[in-house]
């Protein structure tokens, strides 16, 4: 797995829901077809584990979270960017999604959560904010941003 087979994997994703809204429709078609058990999730998860193992994925660290933006948003990608973390049992800094955020969450330890969400998809919409937080253990969590768009804040109160 190199960068080029990973962007062709995840252009299968979002070529198939580009122009989707991002909402709990979306959520609830990415997990029926592409969740955890599914050729697509199996195929992601091993190319996320490759990606971290190889250096090319979460090649940089701050505060305990390896992280790293793997493809810009192009049309290769259909207009999505994509990001993958490794985090355990941590809190990452608060942002925003202006134009929304799809989150494949990857347990590495059994039973870690994503926002309280298990193995799957978590589809955040439009104008939505929030601290990632993984609890219960270690998990991958590949993003998938419109356009790129991510607004980092203040920790929220």
């Amino acid at each position: 797995m190199d960068v080029n087979a990973f962007q062709t994997l995840v252009a299968r994703i979002t070529g198939e829901i580009a122009g989707a809204p991002l909402d709990s429709s979306l959520e609830a078609h990415l997990n029926a077809e592409h969740g955890p058990g599914s050729d697509t999730y199996d195929a992601l998860a091993a190319a996320c584990q490759a990606g971290v193992r190889d250096g090319w994925l979460c090649n940089r660290e701050g505060g305990g979270i390896r992280y790293g933006r793997a493809l810009k948003a192009t049309d290769a990608t259909h207009g999505f960017s994509v990001d993958v973390v490794d985090m355990e049992n941590i809190a990452g800094p608060h942002h925003a999604h202006p134009n929304g955020e799809i989150d494949l969450i990857m347990p590495l330890t059994s039973g870690a959560n994503f926002d309280t969400c298990p193995a799957g998809w978590c589809v955040y919409e439009p104008g939505s904010a929030h601290r990632p937080t993984v609890t219960e253990g270690r998990a991958l969590v590949l993003y998938l941003l419109p356009n790129g768009a991510i607004d980092f804040t203040a920790a929220a109160a």
